[in-house]
């Protein structure tokens, strides 16, 4: 179920808080807070989306899942960006599982007042056109990643994406739950775990995953993380949401 939450002021979403005040009161009406549970499904591939979500201190998960039941994650939207970002291209039906990953604040929308929103061509038309940009570098760059980095720099990717959405220390993530993330064994997201608690990077206890050293992370990750990371500072950034 959802809840309804206080609205924020100013909002906390990016996107949100890139509009014009005068751009934002007109949405306002139309926009619903509401709080997110852990594991839950916003929306399922294949079906017809009803709402979209600007998350303010929450995360979504896209999973990508085959014919076989096998499932991973390709992309993750917090606060810099928009869940159910395909509604604005002309599809109805999201090709991804939105799965709520971590709970917490967001705003939502229905998909027709959003299209409507969207067709007014304003500051929410032009931010909303750069996050797609900086979603389809993320989904790609998650796709490379799994396939050639190892599993402790991918972990350390991931916990370092999560880190920045949520921005706490404690992230409740289980081995299972992380298996299924970055679509590998629970037993190598064991492995990877304790390198990166070996080095001291993370304290890892069942369910939680407490971050000790964010830099160390930086350092034993890939590429990925920062490719992923300077794109949506440049593409959210105010001065980046153009007419």
């Amino acid at each position: 179920m959802l809840s309804p939450l206080s609205l924020p002021e100013p909002p906390k979403n990016k996107i949100l808080a890139a509009l014009p005040t005068m751009e934002y009161e007109r949405l306002l009406p139309k926009l619903k807070p509401v709080e997110l549970k852990l594991s839950q499904i916003v929306f399922r591939p294949g079906e017809v989306m009803e709402f979209v979500y600007f998350p303010d201190s929450s995360m979504v998960s896209l999973i990508s899942e085959t014919a076989a039941g096998d499932c991973a994650e390709v992309g993750v939207v917090g606060f810099e960006g928009m869940a159910g970002i395909s509604c604005i291209l002309g599809v109805d039906r999201s090709p991804y599982q939105g799965l709520v990953q971590y709970p917490n604040g967001a705003m939502r929308m229905t998909v027709k007042d959003l299209r409507n929103e969207f067709n007014l061509f304003g500051k929410l038309h032009a931010g909303l056109l750069r996050y797609v940009q900086g979603l389809l570098l993320q989904t790609s760059q998650v796709a490379a990643c799994n396939s050639l980095h190892s599993v402790s720099e991918r972990l350390a990717r991931w916990l370092l994406m999560s880190l920045d959405r949520c921005q706490c220390n404690d992230l409740p993530f289980t081995q299972e739950f992380l298996g299924y993330m970055l679509g590998t064994r629970r037993a190598s997201i064991t492995e990877a775990a304790l390198v990166l608690q070996a080095e001291g990077y993370i304290n890892y206890r069942r369910g939680h995953i407490k971050i000790l050293d964010r830099d160390g992370l930086i350092d034993h990750s890939c590429e990925c993380y920062p490719v992923i990371k300077t794109e949506f500072d440049l593409l959210t950034a105010p001065q980046g949401i153009v007419n």
